[in-house]
């Protein structure tokens, strides 16, 4: 089939994780009960750092943020994708592909982006606690999330905009569960070389540069707090950067692993495979860890759930919500 210009497209074919009938009740289920438990998760931090005052604090605004993009990143790809195994379909609209490539840059790159910002607000609490609140004021912190929010979303709109570019044949396969940039670029029928360059020029720089800050942040804190004469104070110090660097490691491992594997197999069915890892493992794997490894979330969960009614939570969280904006 020759190729035809972008206007007459009228969809792509997700090809999903397998092609094996008997395997797509096990995937659906599988994956309903990830996204419901990642969606659940996120809420109720979310709603726990919002209704409880003692967590009213520079490194809780942005886990909440952080959470609440967590759960954007799983919902621009899972629910389609249980929608077709549901439908028994595999087509999603060109327009509806360019929605969710969109929308799936934004809030990973956002999550990537948060995680480098909430290294720098532990870096400023433990090299310089007494400068903490002048520092990490709640002007600075909101600029710092408008900011991010910004960026990305003209980031994110640059690549749409170069796929909208590009010309494809009116059906066209994808080795995939959601439309992936690299994927449905390399599906073009024109010329793409400015698309890859792109692409390799915002993978250094979006994803070396947060990175590169995280691992500079955390220099920083080792450094300081080897400086730390008691063993009860320094132990008290990294406890506040454990579940942070957790997350930092899952996300960059799974994230690192999806471009690996890709790479030493040239297959996109690997690459397939491993993007499960950080759209659907590591939102479903983050709130467990930041539940079970700090404290002052145990104890706002705790207290928010033992709330009078979920009417009262709701209205509780919203006026917080509401008194910060």
């Amino acid at each position: 089939m020759g190729p035809s210009n972008n206007t007459q497209i009228s969809r792509f074919l997700l090809l999903g994780l397998s092609n094996e009938p008997e395997l797509q009740s096990l995937i659906f289920g599988l994956f309903l009960t990830m996204y419901l438990i990642t969606v659940f998760g996120k809420l109720l931090i979310v709603l726990a750092v919002s209704s409880d005052s003692h967590l009213h604090t520079p490194m809780y605004f942005f886990l909440s943020n952080l959470s609440f993009v967590d759960i954007c990143v799983t919902s621009t790809t899972i629910p389609k994708m249980l929608w077709n195994i549901q439908t028994e379909s595999r087509g999603i609209t060109y327009e509806g592909c360019i929605t969710q490539m969109y929308f799936y840059i934004l809030f990973a790159e956002l999550d990537d982006i948060l995680l480098s910002v909430m290294a720098y607000d532990r870096y400023v609490a433990i090299c310089h606690p007494l400068y903490y609140t002048v520092i990490m004021n709640p002007r600075l912190c909101g600029v710092l999330v408008l900011i991010s929010w910004v960026l990305i979303a003209l980031h994110s709109l640059l690549h749409s905009l170069m796929v909208l570019q590009l010309s494809f044949c009116p059906e066209m396969q994808t080795p995939h569960f959601f439309c992936e940039l690299s994927q449905v670029v390399q599906l073009s029928s024109s010329d793409n070389f400015l698309n890859n360059i792109v692409m390799h020029f915002a993978a250094v720089l979006m994803g070396i540069g947060p990175f590169a800050g995280i691992l500079y942040s955390y220099s920083k804190i080792v450094s300081c707090i080897c400086k730390i004469s008691s063993a009860q104070g320094k132990c008290k110090a990294f406890s506040t950067c454990v579940s942070h660097l957790l997350v930092v490691s899952l996300f960059y491992f799974t994230a690192s692993g999806v471009y690996l594997s890709s790479a030493a197999t040239h297959t996109s069915y690997s690459s397939t495979i491993a993007s499960v890892m950080y759209t659907a493992v590591t939102p479903l794997l983050n709130p467990l860890i930041y539940s079970l490894r700090n404290q002052g979330i145990k104890g706002a969960l705790k207290r928010f759930c033992f709330m009078p009614t979920l009417k009262d939570q709701i209205s509780s969280a919203l006026d917080c919500i509401a008194q910060s904006l």
